[in-house]
């Protein structure tokens, strides 16, 4: 095997201008971390709110909720950013439609069409999450506060969904390092993010092994880093006797 080393790639020049390739990963990192921030902040707030649906009485809006996370759960993220890139667009009123088209830069319509794509996939997922912290607390608390004349919004607001969360941050940890991983299949639908960018670079300078060890360590060091966040957070806001106190 005559292949040739080379980790100081990321420091060789890329011919244009004087930029080297590392900034082309600082930048596909920052489309990266763009992404996976709107789409955890599309998927907080509708799973919260489908989350809320499941566990009302109300039937018909325990359907919807149940429908939403039966259908978005089933269809791969792979078709579900197809969708929202190529097909949902084409719908639009014809003058959204021109300025989707053609007044936005392509790779921000890209980055727009995966954030929502994977905003709304993940959305099912802490859905569900949300819904089994609700039910696990004991009935009897929301029971109490009705009897003290709360209403469903004050019970939810005041007495639940502050426990609830507290006890599924282990879980909402996984998926919010599951929707930055999953950020990197916006690259399919022309986001220049940071496997697009690592792709790139290994077509250009063939130091397929170097660069694709640095994507690695890129992504572990990003997983790892929110992990610690959030176990740090779930520390502080850990209630007695509803959560494992095996992590002290």
């Amino acid at each position: 095997m005559n292949y040739v080393w080379n980790w100081g790639v990321l420091w060789d020049k890329t011919g244009i201008g004087n930029e080297i390739y590392l900034n082309w990963v600082v930048t596909g990192l920052l489309w990266l971390f763009a992404i996976g921030a709107v789409a955890w902040t599309i998927a907080m707030v509708l799973g919260t709110l489908l989350g809320i649906m499941r566990t009302l009485p109300h039937k018909g809006l325990n359907r919807i909720a149940s429908a939403y996370v039966t259908l978005f759960r089933n269809v791969p993220l792979l078709i579900q950013l197809f969708i929202w890139y190529y097909v949902i667009p084409n719908f639009f009123p014809e003058g959204l439609k021109q300025w989707w088209f053609f007044g936005l830069a392509p790779n921000t319509s890209a980055m727009i069409s995966a954030s929502v794509g994977l905003g709304l996939f993940t959305a099912a997922r802490i859905c569900e999450q949300v819904r089994t912290g609700i039910q696990a607390l004991p009935k009897e608390q929301a029971q109490a506060a009705y009897a003290l004349g709360f209403r469903t919004k004050q019970v939810y607001r005041e007495i639940l969904l502050p426990q609830a969360f507290r006890t599924i941050l282990p879980p909402l940890g996984s998926e919010l390092t599951n929707c930055f991983k999953n950020a990197s299949i916006a690259s399919l639908v022309g986001v220049s993010e940071l496997i697009s960018q690592v792709k790139t670079i290994a077509e250009y300078t063939q130091s397929n092994l170097e660069i694709y060890t640095y994507a690695t360590l890129i992504y572990m060091a990003v997983n790892v880093t929110l992990l610690m966040l959030m176990t740090r957070l779930e520390r502080r806001l850990r209630v007695p006797g509803l959560m494992s106190e095996g992590n002290k």
